[in-house]
């Protein structure tokens, strides 16, 4: 069973994913994915370096995140150039490291997606996960964690689709509003009833 594991910035999806490293489940993360696709001597990297130019690349060899945010942050048409680059890299990434863990017997695998309702990819798992939040509970967490204002959290949560919007499109939720071990336990109980094991 692939089960893809979403939720909003600060909802506690992380919390989770590690839970269920420990677990000994196999959980491929999508932002580490993104991260690999883009290093040197990948293709994703090369395509990029052709369509923005070499001044985005940093003296040790790799992408200058700012300089590259800077330009697709002021233009609609080169985020969705960069987009159509990585997106179907990390795809790809994420289908063939899926491919080794079920080739390796693992029974279930995790793909721990952070915007897998906004990029339509539902059709890459079996049964999704919301991990969710209240949103004051939400924004109260994200400007303790990143030391942001009221203003700086509220825009980083309005960035994605609301998660009262996940929620309704979730197989399962797990309300992570109270303490980290009434989390778990919903984990557990969830694991116990889908039957997934490791």
């Amino acid at each position: 069973m692939i089960i893809g594991l979403t939720g909003g910035i600060a909802s506690g999806k992380s919390t989770i994913a590690s839970r269920l490293i420990k677990k000994g489940y196999t959980v491929i993360d999508a932002d580490l994915a993104a991260r690999k696709v883009v290093e040197p001597n990948q293709e994703a990297y090369r395509k990029i370096i052709e369509h923005f130019g070499s001044e985005i690349v940093a003296e040790d060899g790799t992408i200058d995140r700012a300089k590259l945010g800077s330009i697709i942050f002021t233009s609609e048409t080169e985020r969705k150039k960069l987009n159509s680059i990585v997106h179907p890299a990390v795809r790809k990434e994420m289908l063939e490291q899926q491919e080794a863990a079920v080739d390796e017997g693992n029974k279930t695998v995790f793909l721990d997606i952070p915007l897998l309702f906004e990029s339509k990819l539902q059709w890459m798992v079996d049964k999704i996960i919301v991990v969710y939040v209240q949103e004051d509970i939400q924004l109260k967490r994200l400007m303790e964690r990143n030391q942001y204002t009221a203003e700086e959290a509220q825009a980083r949560i309005s960035s994605q689709a609301p998660l009262s919007q996940k929620k309704m499109q979730a197989d399962a939720v797990i309300d992570n509003s109270g303490t980290i071990e009434q989390s778990f336990l919903q984990l557990d109980q969830l694991l116990n009833q889908w039957k997934s094991f490791p």
